[in-house]
């Protein structure tokens, strides 16, 4: 059985795919995995492809829900992107976006990160 934790992730991420859906963005997969890593959702738009990763809190006592996005999992969330552009051959511009799902009582708020973070040249 799932934590409230877990079932307020899962929730978090619906609520991400019905914003990004009345955004406008195509939902192509959610819960891409490659190997141990996984992408919550990958969307495309006009311009890009997206590269989403959700993070959902229900209290703001240790920071914003997008500070939880370290150095260390964008470097996960690159390299499983990389391979899932590698094996669906796009050559369409990609970018990382960062949804921020926080509920603090019975208040809901989602905040849309575009250009989160990017890719860092070694």
């Amino acid at each position: 059985m799932k934590n409230n934790s877990q079932n307020f992730g899962k929730l978090g991420e619906e609520l991400a795919q019905t914003f990004l859906k009345k955004k406008g963005y195509k939902i192509l997969a959610t819960n891409w995995r490659y190997k141990k890593l996984e992408i919550d959702i990958i969307g495309e738009n006009d311009d890009f492809i997206v590269f989403f990763e959700v993070k959902s809190r229900t209290n703001d006592a240790f920071g914003d829900p997008e500070m939880f996005v370290t150095r260390k999992k964008q470097k996960f969330l690159i390299t499983a992107a990389d391979r899932y552009l590698q094996e669906g051959m796009i050559e369409k511009e990609a970018r990382f976006d960062i949804i921020a799902v926080l509920q603090i009582n019975n208040k809901l708020t989602l905040k849309h990160l575009e250009g989160a973070f990017y890719p860092t040249v070694k």
